[in-house]
């Protein structure tokens, strides 16, 4: 065992720490590293990409029909008229390619499922994938909107909201979501440095990291998952919300790391406690939502109250697109503290948002936070750009047309079969429940211990070894990288392991490698109680 010390990284974030981390475990040429640190998918949708560059070359070649007399390869705006038609004529043309054929399976369910206009559909994607133009609105396109809405009601298991009672953002992923979202709620004095926040816990570390900047100097109250309950919160913590003191409650679902999605009945203490405390604002990151079985986000059980969050990154493996949107309902509780702010506040945000519109006060709060993502001087040239809204818009269609579920299904069995891979190299069983996902697993060090040697020797690991340490010890003399847990406030011992960027058979070598190095502390335990 190695006796270098560790001790010097002990405080920095898990997503900082994974460089060193990966420096250690890339040290050695005789093995390969492992880096299951990061949750960055190994797989993607390909048929929705297929049909973005298809429909690039026929925009392409509609922009050059404006300007066919040119020979210095300029091109103008695609026009309407008769563009249905020609690009029927490009589907003939091209109808045994996959991206053409969704393409052309795209127009009709735009037409005959969602009932809108195929034709604006079509001006729509083919401008903006030639981003030609500003975002108009910058909000969101028209259409697109309209899409995504029923992407959103269908993924999130919205029923009692229809897409006429909620408003999207397009943003440049979750994490823009995060900045735009903590920032807008800062710039309208909805939440102010001193006031209380709750985080379900644990949680992805920057929810727990963005609050104690200066920007914001919020005070957290933890709301905190049970592992004996199944990652589940207890009631008796979620009635902390209650407390009037807290403006906020902050929680990703399914879980990151746990990876599970809150159970119907914590949904309904929720609901209960929104009766008592209708002035709480909930926010919930859902990116992981499309793995779960029969999820429903809590935009769905408490719309006016909540801010959802949505990311495209991993479910269609697309982390490098930035594609993420942000809902909030026309009834939403932000628009309503806006409005009863002392009058002082009104006129320093009149004064904030005057260039934009005649009567600022009114302003819907999802289009200040449009807004101040571009420091409100900025509004006119705000928005995710349209190449980036076209690929959202193909990957919601992908999903939405796909009747079977085949995609999904496929999916869930990925991560599923590395999970169980995982765990059965490491000797240890793995208990899942209906509301696991399994996009990550928590490999609790302390149970681990007790599972495969005992109880002295689980106590005898906890007394004498630091769970960073081992980490960096894993990632030394074995290759494999993981998280520490405490990262992300987890309270014991433990690693994140990401499920999603590794094969299978990757991850049966690092419950083996795991187990090795567990066997070789416990040989060392021998050693010293012999």
């Amino acid at each position: 065992m190695s006796t270098t010390d560790y001790s010097k990284y002990a405080k920095l974030s898990p997503f900082e720490l994974k460089d060193n981390l990966m420096a250690l475990a890339q040290s050695r040429t005789d093995r390969l590293m492992l880096n299951a640190g990061r949750g960055n998918p190994n797989f993607m949708a390909t048929i929705p990409r297929r049909a973005f560059f298809q429909l690039g070359l026929f925009a392409a070649t509609e922009s050059e029909f404006s300007f066919a007399y040119m020979s210095e390869g300029i091109g103008g705006f695609p026009r309407s008229q008769g563009l249905m038609a020609r690009f029927d004529d490009f589907i003939l043309e091209n109808k045994d390619k996959t991206g053409v054929l969704f393409l052309n399976k795209a127009i009709s369910y735009i037409r005959d499922q969602l009932g809108l206009d195929a034709d604006q559909f079509l001006l729509e994607m083919v401008e903006g994938v030639l981003g030609c133009n500003y975002p108009v609105p910058d909000r969101m396109l028209r259409i697109s909107e309209e899409i995504i809405k029923e992407y959103i009601i269908r993924e999130m298991g919205i029923k009692n909201l229809n897409s006429d009672g909620f408003d999207l953002f397009a943003v440049e992923g979750g994490t823009a979501a995060m900045a735009y979202i903590f920032n807008s709620l800062k710039e309208n004095k909805i939440l102010n440095p001193g006031d209380k926040i709750a985080i379900g816990s644990p949680i992805f570390t920057p929810y727990l990291e963005i609050p104690k900047l200066n920007d914001y100097q919020l005070e957290q109250v933890h709301i905190a998952a049970d592992p004996a309950l199944d990652w589940q919160y207890p009631e008796s913590e979620l009635r902390k919300l209650e407390d009037p003191s807290i403006k906020a409650f902050f929680l990703v679902n399914p879980s990151n790391p746990p990876s599970v999605k809150i159970s119907d009945e914590s949904l309904d203490i929720i609901a209960d406690i929104i009766t008592k405390r209708p002035d709480l604002i909930l926010l919930t990151d859902d990116v992981y939502g499309t793995f779960a079985d029969n999820f429903q986000s809590l935009f769905s059980i408490c719309p006016d109250n909540t801010i959802l969050v949505y990311s495209f990154s991993k479910y269609f493996g697309a982390t490098g697109w930035r594609l993420g949107v942000i809902a909030l309902s026309h009834n939403n509780i932000l628009d309503q503290k806006i409005q009863q702010l002392a009058a002082k506040d009104q006129q320093i945000l009149t004064e904030r948002y005057s260039s934009l519109t005649a009567e600022p006060a009114q302003l819907k709060m999802i289009d200040r936070m449009v807004a101040d993502s571009r420091t409100v001087a900025l509004n006119h040239t705000a928005g995710l750009s349209t190449p980036q809204q076209v690929q959202m818009v193909l990957f919601a269609l992908f999903n939405m047309m796909d009747a079977a579920e085949s995609y999904k299904k496929a999916l869930k069995t990925v991560i599923r079969n590395r999970d169980a891979a995982l765990y059965r190299q490491l000797g240890v069983q793995h208990q899942d429940n209906d509301n696991s996902v399994d996009y990550y697993t928590l490999i609790d060090l302390d149970q681990t211990c007790r599972s495969l040697y005992g109880d002295d020797f689980a106590d005898w690991m906890n007394r004498i070894k630091n769970p960073t340490d081992l980490l960096f010890k894993v990632a030394d003399e074995t290759g494999v990288v993981l998280l520490p847990a405490s990262g992300f406030g987890v309270t014991h011992a433990g690693a994140r392991a990401s499920l999603a960027n590794l094969n299978e058979y990757q991850y049966a070598a690092i419950g083996k490698s795991l187990r090795a190095f567990a066997e070789a502390y416990y040989q060392e335990y021998q050693n010293e109680h012999s």
